[in-house]
C-alpha cells in the first residue's frame, strides 16, 4: 500500500520495521513482524553465544518464509562480545538485513557486503548517519530524543531531526523515536523518511516474550512516565520511570558520583527479572515516550494492520480533503 525505497530494499509489503530490543527481538516476536509484511530485527546479543544466535535464526526461518534481520549493537566494554563470530554467524546463516548500532560498522562492512548483506544503521545524530553513508550502509534508523534506549547527547526531537537528517544524505532514513501509530507513519513520511521503526509499541504486543505485568504498566502510562538516566556519564539512556530509575537519577545527582554507584541498580540481570517475573521494581527496562500513545495490546498482525490501514485513511481523507487556499 506504501511502496518507499525501504520496501523495495527489504522486499517487504509495509515501511514499518521492528528494531532490536535486547531480550525482546526473539524468533517469535521476529517471525510475527515478518509475516504481518514488515521488517524485523533479532538481537545477535540476546543469544549468550554465536552458536545460540545460529539456533535463533534457524528457529525465525522455521516460523517464516519472509524476509527478516539481525541487530548487531556495538558497543564499548571492558570485556567486548566476539563481534566478529556473530558477524560471521549472521553471513553463514544466509539472512541478507543486518542492524547495526552503537559504534560505526565500518569494520564489518566488507564481509557483509561481500555477502550480499544490506546494512542500515541506526543513529543518534545527522554526523553520524553521514559517517553511516560514507562507510557503505544501505540506510540509515535516526533516533529522535523521544527514543527509548540511548537516544544520544544532542537532545534533538524527531520533528527536526528526521528532516534534518533526509535534507543531509541520499541513501533512505527511518524515523525511530516517538512512532507508534497511523499518524506518526505519515507524519514520517511526510518529513522525508522512508518508514518507520518501532520499539516500545512493538513491545506491547501479544508475541512479544515479556510478562504482561510490563505490557499492562505501557498501556496505563503517560509521556510523563520515562526517566533518562546515565546523563552524568554521557551515555544518556531513556527507561519506563519506576523506583529503580528514580534512584539512579539521584545517585547521579550527588558530588562526585561514578557509574560504579549504579553499577548494580542497573545490571541486566535485575532488568531481566522484570520481563521475566513481572516485577516491575527490580530494575530498569526500556520505554519511550511513545508510551503515552499504547492503550491496548494487539497481536503483531493487528498492529501491523490497523497502522497501514489508518495511515491510508489519513492521506486519502482528511489530508487529501485539506483546502489549500
Amino acid at each position: 500500500m506504501f511502496k518507499t525505497r525501504i520496501t523495495e530494499l527489504f522486499g517487504v509489503e509495509h515501511p514499518v520495521l521492528q528494531g532490536g530490543m535486547q531480550r525482546v527481538s526473539t524468533a517469535e516476536l521476529v517471525s510475527a513482524v515478518a509475516n504481518a509484511g514488515a521488517m524485523g530485527f533479532l538481537t545477535a546479543l540476546t543469544q549468550p553465544t554465536p552458536e545460540a544466535l545460529a539456533q535463533e535464526i534457524v528457529r525465525t526461518q522455521a516460523m517464516t518464509n519472509k524476509p527478516f534481520g539481525v541487530n548487531l549493537t556495538i558497543l564499548p566494554t571492558l570485556t567486548p562480545p566476539p563481534y566478529a563470530e556473530y558477524a560471521q554467524v549472521i553471513i553463514d546463516s544466509g539472512v541478507k538485513f543486518v542492524e547495526t548500532a552503537g559504534r560505526s560498522p565500518e569494520p564489518f562492512m566488507a564481509a557483509f557486503k561481500a555477502a550480499g548483506i544490506k546494512v542500515v544503521h541506526k543513529c543518534t545524530s545527522v554526523r553520524h548517519a553521514l559517517k553511516a553513508q560514507e562507510v557503505g550502509c544501505d540506510a540509515v534508523i535516526i533516533d529522535g530524543f523521544e527514543a527509548a534506549g540511548h537516544p544520544g547527547e544532542d537532545d534533538i526531537p524527531s520533528l527536526v531531526l528526521v528532516p534534518s537528517t533526509v535534507d543531509a544524505l541520499s541513501i533512505p532514513v527511518v524515523a525511530c523515536g516517538g512512532f507508534s501509530d497511523a499518524r506518526g507513519l505519515v507524519a514520517a513520511l511526510a518529513m522525508g523518511a522512508e518508514g518507520m521503526s518501532m520499539g516500545t509499541r512493538f513491545l506491547c504486543t501479544v508475541e512479544a516474550p515479556v510478562h504482561q505485568n510490563l505490557k499492562d504498566k505501557l498501556v496505563a502510562s503517560s509521556e510523563r512516565d520515562t526517566q533518562l538516566i546515565f546523563r552524568k556519564f554521557r551515555n544518556t539512556a531513556r527507561v519506563h520511570r519506576n523506583t529503580v530509575a528514580e534512584e539512579v537519577a539521584r545517585i547521579e545527582q550527588r558530588e562526585g558520583s561514578e557509574f560504579s554507584d549504579v553499577t548494580e541498580l542497573v545490571a541486566g540481570k535485575r532488568g531481566a527479572i522484570v520481563l521475566e517475573t513481572g516485577d516491575m521494581e527490580q530494575g530498569i527496562w526500556w520505554a519511550g515516550m511513545s508510551q503515552g500513545l499504547i492503550h491496548d495490546i494487539p497481536t503483531v498482525d493487528e498492529l501491523v494492520k490497523r497502522i497501514v490501514s489508518e495511515a491510508a485513511e489519513i492521506v486519502r481523507g482528511r489530508l487529501a480533503g485539506l483546502t489549500i487556499a
